[in-house]
């Protein structure tokens, strides 16, 4: 994954890394790549509060995202966005913790 500033190698896609995903332009296999890397890519920039888009459709996208945050360690707290401006129950609210310094 890249920042949106630089040019991607070998074909991957420049994610811009903003406080918010949507997943409705990867194939959905990618899902357990993408979504930890640019948990990373985040978390490294101080951002801890950042959209998942998973759109609403039959519900398995958001259901392999929740399955996925939930197991990474990363992950304080994640929860639909509720609010319909917030992208309703087609999006995902997660709170990451923070990189702790040594």
């Amino acid at each position: 994954m890249k920042n949106g500033g630089e040019e991607p190698d070998n074909g991957a896609v420049a994610i811009p890394i903003e406080g918010e995903l949507d997943l409705h332009t990867f194939d959905p296999k990618e899902l357990g790549t993408i979504l930890p890397e640019y948990i990373h890519a985040c978390r490294e920039r101080g951002l801890l509060e950042i959209r998942v888009v998973h759109g609403k459709g039959s519900g398995a996208l958001r259901r392999s995202v929740h399955a996925l945050l939930a197991r990474l360690p990363e992950v304080e707290s994640f929860r639909l966005a509720g609010a319909p401006s917030f992208g309703g129950w087609g999006a995902t609210l997660v709170k990451l913790k923070p990189i702790l310094e040594d």
